[in-house]
């Protein structure tokens, strides 16, 4: 019989966790929040500062059950709910609904699902965080103003269904008021020139007219466009100048949680649902053959750009060996913190050097390569050395006109 019950959100991270774990332990499932707001009135009373009227969410009555069954056999109950503002209302939640004392229950966090944080966590249970439980009650708050308050107002002006969120109603504002601010833009007609040109050993290539006697190039409408490319049409085009200018780029950041939905959408048109989705299945755990479901991602909710020292090092040992130490910098990188981020948390990064993009293809879906590609390159990336540009401009003269490429 297991001693001790440890409650996660999903079902998928609890099958993970339970490998590591082995049978002293009852890893059960909430499957997400078990408490919310009334459904159908707005279950915040205004007059008594703000206070949320929580109920229990209708079809989560057979969960709680189960859990309270699960925790009166076991002598002590450990929350690994996710650790952010969402995971700390859940085991808040719990504990409220299973009525457990302060000291048979703790709480546990870790960034990854791998065997060596999980069973760090479990022997370091801490207490809830009250400040993050009150973070998400605001939030949750919040959004039922907003959505209960303005959404009738949506009904009677645009159309009905419509929804008001918390967030996208400002963003709606932003985008109007920049809107107002492009239909006041008053447009000016101008024209640009651009030759094809070939050398006796290049293959064709563009070039753009930049000055017309070494003054900017400002051509304002069609007539004087046709009179310069009549002018310039029988003139020699000759190479007066080549210049070459030597630059280095530093390596972006590891992602976080915007900057990996952005490139995401780039690069593979992923709405920012769709991202935290995938990001969130490759956090809880993938199959791995002989090793079973495993974490490959950190947690995928974070604003801060921090990399563990051991998480550093292990990708530092990656590059030397798979690269060489041409690509590896003296120093680790340190990535300067974002405002107001939550530095308890990592970094978007691999959990282990072990599974590359290549090794792990044959256990992801498609979408899991696309995404898990992406990461693993963000962050080995991240920690090389400066990529090194070579710029070359061509001065290309017609009589007064000047062009470059």
């Amino acid at each position: 019989m297991p001693d001790t019950l440890v409650i996660v959100e999903s079902p998928a991270k609890a099958k993970t966790i339970h490998k590591f774990l082995g049978t002293r332990y009852s890893v059960q499932a909430t499957v997400g929040h078990v408490m919310d707001l009334p459904p159908k009135k707005l279950g915040v009373n205004i007059s008594d500062h703000f206070q949320p009227e929580y109920q229990i969410i209708s079809g989560k009555e057979k969960v709680i059950k189960s859990l309270r069954a699960s925790a009166k056999e076991a002598r002590s109950v450990l929350l690994a709910t996710d650790p952010d503002r969402e995971g700390e209302a859940i085991a808040h939640h719990v504990v409220l609904q299973l009525k457990l004392s302060k000291d048979r229950v703790g709480r546990v966090l870790f960034n990854e699902i791998t065997k060596r944080a999980v069973t760090e966590a479990v022997k370091h249970p801490g207490i809830i965080d009250q400040n993050k439980v009150e973070a998400q009650q605001a939030r949750r708050i919040l959004d039922r103003l907003v959505g209960y308050m303005i959404s009738p107002i949506l009904w009677k002006t645009v159309a009905k269904g419509l929804s008001a969120g918390r967030v996208q109603s400002v963003a709606l504002r932003l985008i109007c008021e920049r809107e107002e601010a492009v239909e006041q833009f008053v447009a000016e007609e101008y024209w640009s020139i651009t030759a094809t040109l070939q050398g006796s050993r290049t293959d064709p290539f563009a070039t753009k007219l930049e000055k017309i006697d070494g003054k900017k190039a400002v051509i304002p409408n069609q007539e004087e466009a046709q009179r310069i490319l009549d002018d310039i049409t029988p003139r020699n085009f000759i190479v007066e100048d080549i210049q070459k200018k030597k630059s280095s780029q530093r390596p972006s950041p590891p992602f976080i949680t915007s900057t990996l939905q952005q490139e995401a959408f780039r690069r593979f048109k992923f709405t920012a649902k769709k991202t935290m989705r995938v990001a969130q299945s490759l956090y809880e755990g993938v199959e791995l053959g002989d090793e079973g479901p495993t974490g490959l991602i950190t947690y995928m909710r974070t604003d801060s750009t921090r990399i563990a020292p051991e998480a550093v090092q292990m990708v530092r040992d990656y590059i030397l060996t798979s690269y060489g130490q041409d690509y590896l910098p003296n120093k680790p990188r340190v990535f300067a913190k974002v405002k107001a981020a939550q530095e308890a948390h990592e970094a978007i990064r691999p959990t282990s050097m072990k599974w590359n993009p290549k090794s792990a293809k044959k256990h992801l879906t498609a979408d899991q390569q696309r995404l898990y590609g992406l990461i693993w390159n963000r962050f080995v990336a991240s920690q090389m050395k400066d990529a090194r540009i070579e710029t070359i401009t061509l001065i290309i003269s017609a009589g007064p006109y000047e062009f470059r490429t």
